[in-house]
């Protein structure tokens, strides 16, 4: 097994991460790949801080840690025996008779020896990584049993990644870690060891399947289906070590552009043959092949639409091909009219994804994943939660979210996007106490769609351009294990990986000073960029920076408005698009009415007078100056935090984070004069504080 480690930063997989277990002793029991997998990482860390590694069959050995597949035979070793024993007990008392299942653990302690049991090689892959997040509490004899396992199947990433370089977008679309680790010019990349190590890296947060291209499908793309389909073998062999499946994005004209046809029309028998016999010789070379993520009839890519078929007969399509392998097909609800005219205001882009899914609920195959984003429009800093989630109830639902950080400052800016991950996870579209999106996504027994996310990293040395970002991309992977976590502690658990307290001079200020910078960094850009929900204000294009008109008069539908007399859109039914009415009745009348509507997306749902009053008494254009000029302080004083560290970390990280948060600063204050201004010509409303608008 390949040992070479890509000189790029070690994100929360430090080796100090390991010292802990690193120091004992430690009989790794059972057989197989990713049994393999957890010994290699034992035996490195047992080789560079002092342990012993035995693996079964062994003799009788004194030691700390056992991981043990439950199914593996029985040991010539009396105290591991009994410690297994004492696991199994514990199992029994705590597990309700339930299996741990492929990916779940038991961690238990007996007498001196911590014991880590699995049905399957995943499942003690995922304990081993547990008891490095522990360090020296995983060997703690007061700690009682735990019993672990996924709330959720499918937690996946999807890479934006082009294989050829496009014209506009570049090797990696809306990447802002510099290129691809897969791909490069047309070509792969060829550095395996960094996308092992890559994979080491998800794994160790919950990540077990990745989509490794662009949803927007261009002709090289394609070519991954047939072709080039061993360059995408290559990428899931060095995976597959980690428990990672290798799914891919295809267009859906492929019968067309691939296969000679005349048609890709989804009724068609040609067509289907030709994806069943495509699909059968993409699972002769993958057998653990995930299945296709699509993107149709939205933004320009080929969909059932040009057939008079729906989105249902497209997916369906696909899903029988993959049905017979086990694959899934992820078919993406961003589906809006991208030519509006700004002119007509009954056209409203939230409502799409409702309007052309809700009525096909109950018609998707089993194996197909509706994939809708978290809002009705695009990944932004605040939207309400889509009405999808609750009007599909006989489909598989997956929450899509935004890890690369297109509206939220780009991996320039700091944005923890956890706390805002956390609040649409605890949303109840039926009202307060109801079910939650979270219980959506994991649907009854564990068959929901999962979570998936647009992924943040790219081929620069700390993975994600910022070193904080990494925070962003570990604490997806740590949700889609548990939905209901406490996203605070989990960057808590970030912090104590990436930079271990017997790795950093003064530990306690390092984590105090991490958090008082990262833990409302969402709010804090939420202040100084588009108010209260409105959404974009951004360049066209690079989507970079503020440009309160960018989009107002453009085809994409996101627009705010903003006129003499006040500013949002109206979204109401009575008076508006009616998109408040697509939600369950107890949201709907919430969002109905301006005296009713949460603040924090009030310009989302009503056009309302600048004299507006908020629920917390300002406003609404005292609340835009007030919020502008307080997110530049707080991006200053995160500035003035950080230097504090000087010396305390790894110097280049101080550095990166040091220069990002230059730009920060630099935008912030772009933002809150632009925006201010902006408003303060419109309005004709002077600051109440008097402080400088231009």
């Amino acid at each position: 097994m390949e040992t070479h480690e890509p000189r790029v930063h070690a994100a929360w997989l430090p080796p100090e991460a390991f010292r802990s277990l690193g120091a004992r002793r430690v009989l790794v029991h059972g057989e197989g790949l990713l049994v393999d997998t957890v010994l290699d990482e034992v035996s490195r860390a047992c080789a560079r801080y002092g342990g012993r590694v035995w693996h079964s069959p062994s003799w009788d050995v004194d030691v700390d840690l056992v991981l043990a597949l439950r199914g593996a035979g029985e040991l010539p070793n009396p105290a591991v025996e009994a410690a297994r024993s004492a696991g199994e007990a514990a199992l029994a008392e705590i597990g309700d008779g339930e299996p741990l299942g492929e990916e779940g653990f038991l961690l238990d302690r007996d007498g001196e020896v911590t014991v880590v049991l699995a049905d399957a090689p995943a499942g003690l892959l995922y304990g081993l990584f547990h008891v490095v997040r522990l360090c020296a509490a995983a060997f703690d004899p007061a700690r009682p049993p735990e019993r672990h396992r996924p709330a959720l199947r499918r937690r996946m990433l999807n890479h934006w990644d082009n294989v050829a370089v496009h014209p506009v977008m570049g090797q990696v679309e809306r990447g802002y870690a510099g290129g691809s680790i897969f791909w490069r010019d047309g070509r792969p990349r060829g550095d395996l060891a960094r996308v092992r190590a890559y994979g080491r890296l998800l794994a160790a947060s919950g990540v077990n399947a990745i989509s490794v291209n662009n949803v927007n499908v261009a002709r090289t793309e394609a070519l991954l289906l047939t072709d080039r389909l061993g360059d995408v073998a290559e990428i899931a062999d060095a995976l597959r070590p980690y428990g990672i499946r290798v799914h891919l994005s295809v267009s859906f004209a492929a019968p067309v552009l691939l296969g000679g046809l005349s048609t890709a029309d989804p009724l068609d028998e040609g067509v289907r043959d030709w994806w069943v016999a495509t699909t059968r010789r993409v699972y002769d070379r993958i057998p653990d092949f995930g299945g296709y993520l699509v993107k149709a009839d939205s933004e320009g890519q080929p969909g059932p639409f040009t057939y008079g078929r729906d989105h249902a007969d497209g997916a369906n399509l696909l899903a029988e091909a993959l049905a017979p392998h086990g694959g899934v097909v992820h078919w993406r609800a961003f589906v809006y009219d991208h030519h509006q005219d700004w002119r007509d205001r009954s056209t409203d882009r939230a409502r799409a994804a409702y309007d052309h899914f809700t009525p096909l609920d109950g018609r998707f195959r089993t194996n197909v994943v509706l994939q809708v984003k978290y809002g009705p429009v695009d990944f932004q800093t605040r939207e309400p939660v889509s009405p999808v989630f609750a009007a599909m109830p006989a489909t598989r639902l997956a929450l899509e979210l935004q890890v690369t950080q297109e509206y939220t400052g780009q991996q320039r800016h700091i944005c923890h996007l956890g706390p805002w991950w956390g609040e649409v996870l605890r949303f109840a579209p039926w009202g307060p106490g109801g079910r939650t999106i979270a219980d959506v996504a994991v649907g009854e027994a564990g068959a929901g769609g999962g979570l998936v996310a647009v992924t943040n990293t790219g081929d620069d040395p700390f993975w994600t351009g910022h070193p904080l970002a990494q925070a962003n991309l570990y604490t997806f992977g740590r949700l889609a294990w548990d939905p209901w976590r406490d996203p605070t502690e989990v960057l808590d658990e970030w912090m104590t990986l990436t930079f271990p307290p017997s790795a950093t001079a003064d530990p306690e200020l390092v984590r105090r000073t991490l958090h008082e910078i990262m833990d409302d960094s969402w709010r804090t850009y939420e202040r100084y960029t588009a108010p209260l929900g409105v959404g974009f204000m951004v360049h066209p294009g690079d989507h970079y920076g503020p440009d309160v008109d960018g989009y107002e008069y453009s085809r994409w539908g996101t627009y705010h408005f903003a006129d003499r007399d006040g500013v949002g859109v109206d979204r109401s039914r009575a008076s508006g698009t009616g998109f408040a009415g697509q939600y369950p009745p107890y949201w709907a009348q919430v969002y109905e009415s301006p005296r009713t509507c949460p603040d924090e997306v009030l310009l989302f749902f009503h056009h309302v007078p600048y004299s507006h009053v908020l629920h917390n008494g300002s406003t609404v254009i005292q609340h835009i100056y007030d919020t502008h000029f307080a997110g530049v302080e707080e991006v200053e004083t995160m500035r003035r935090r950080w230097r504090t560290l000087n010396g305390m970390i790894d110097p280049t990280v101080y550095e990166r984070v040091a220069e990002r948060l230059d730009e920060q600063v630099r935008c912030a204050t772009e933002w809150r004069d632009q925006v201010n201004t902006y408003f303060f010509r419109k309005s004709g409303v002077p600051d109440a504080q008097g402080r400088r608008i231009y």
